[in-house]
């Protein structure tokens, strides 16, 4: 789509060079936090005569987006700490194309809120400027499932507990740069609030930020449990669907489909639920669920919930999932494809130590599978018994127990209802 460049609102004044320092007006696409001072050449933020805003850079004030709009984010953009974005429903947000620094996500940093609440008939959907979705629609029809990394993601941080490495309570979410403070998550505030999220398409993102990483369709970083997040669709996305770096935030009713990645991704010990989900693959993706636990010291005894989901392949059969790295928690009614316990190795490959496969496996399991359906289960490792240049060989031994451990029964998974009607996988016909 080409857009004019004529304003409607006749005050805006728009400057033709770019600013010494950056600018100083929170409102221009070339806005600079850092920058102490304005040459007066600012190119403030223009609102085209199709009803097309332009976003860039920081939000420092509560504000609207509106549905009669249609949102550009141009690089990142920023909800400020104490900060709420209202997105109404129905509207349409569009990211800009782009890779590393230059990519488009919208960020939703610590001490701010999201309120993005949708409805069935009226989602807020999130693509690319490349799509050609107009405002009414549920979508566009230029672009399909293959059509991945176009623009980057949405974040949310919060202040929830995580077990990152080195023992810290904090860390910076992967994506953007250790020197940007809006990147930091984590903290001592189970409950935590970064607002609501409902009835959300989230379509065709995952922008390369550098070497082997892309953005998550939705990262959730030390998202707590005040969070109300539901009803959410993860499509086309080049990297994972949806991933939780640790946090406490319950979610409910994921639907994500098409990933080139994982679909559903854990780590740094998420201790929320993820209830009734489903993860559709694609022929280029790789595993519907990979699930991690703690990585450091700090906060070690949550225990994720996974419950009431189905995982395949569209067109084809149920889809692997990986469960490795001290992955503690229950999966309950979950229908998937082969299952892979990872095991690691000590003392001359003679012994285990603590991995996924001895939560498992203990007399006091932390890892549980219960009422679920899979395939079959494969024990494997990645362990090079501490410098050493060999790897390790699962037991048969190993491979028994973790089969003893698990019992494929009958599981009915997600129910699609809550899909239906609205999501892109829905409206075309990939449900």
């Amino acid at each position: 789509m080409k857009f004019g460049v004529m304003v409607m609102v006749a005050s805006l004044a728009l400057g033709t060079t770019s600013c010494k320092k950056g600018c100083t007006d929170p409102t221009s696409v070339n806005y600079d936090e850092k920058a102490k001072k304005d040459d007066g050449s600012c190119i403030e933020t223009p609102i085209v005569t199709d009803g097309t805003v332009q976003k860039t850079g920081s939000i420092s004030a509560n504000e609207t987006w509106t549905a009669d709009n249609v949102y550009q984010l141009v690089g990142k953009v920023v909800v400020e700490s104490g900060v709420t974005l209202t997105i109404q429903p129905g509207t349409i947000i569009k990211g800009k194309e782009g890779s590393g620094t230059l990519a488009s996500a919208l960020v939703i940093a610590q001490g701010a809120q999201i309120n993005a609440a949708g409805t069935a008939s009226l989602p807020i959907i999130f693509t690319s400027m490349l799509d050609n979705i107009q405002p009414g629609q549920l979508t566009g029809t230029n672009l399909t499932e293959t059509d991945q990394g176009l623009w980057g993601g949405i974040i949310i941080l919060g202040n929830a507990p995580i077990s990152a490495a080195d023992g810290d309570v904090l860390s910076q979410i992967e994506g953007i740069p250790v020197s940007e403070s809006y990147g930091a998550f984590g903290g001592t505030n189970p409950t935590d609030n970064s607002g609501t999220m409902a009835y959300v398409s989230i379509r065709h993102g995952g922008a390369l930020i550098g070497a082997g990483n892309e953005i998550n369709g939705l990262t959730l970083g030390g998202v707590g449990s005040g969070t109300s997040i539901s009803n959410i669709e993860i499509v086309s996305n080049l990297d994972d669907g949806i991933e939780f770096f640790g946090g406490t935030v319950n979610v409910t009713n994921i639907l994500v489909g098409f990933q080139g990645d994982d679909g559903v991704d854990i780590d740094m010990n998420y201790s929320g639920t993820v209830s009734n989900f489903m993860v559709i693959s694609g022929s280029n993706s790789d595993e519907a669920m990979e699930v991690d636990g703690p990585e450091g010291i700090t906060y070690t005894t949550g225990l994720f919930a996974l419950q009431n989901g189905t995982c395949y392949t569209f067109g084809g059969a149920t889809a692997t999932s990986d469960f490795k790295a001290k992955a503690q928690g229950t999966v309950t009614n979950v229908n998937f494809g082969t299952t892979k316990i990872r095991a690691s190795y000590q003392n001359d490959c003679a012994d285990p130590k603590s991995d996924a496969f001895t939560y498992l496996t203990s007399a006091s399991p932390k890892l549980i599978f219960a009422g679920s359906q899979f395939t079959s289960v494969s024990v494997y490792t990645a362990s090079t018994d501490n410098a050493g240049t060999n790897g390790c060989t699962v037991f048969a031994a190993d491979q028994t127990a973790a089969e003893a451990a698990m019992t494929s029964t009958s599981a009915t998974g997600a129910s699609s209802s809550p899909f239906s009607g609205w999501t892109w996988c829905s409206v075309n016909g990939k449900l």
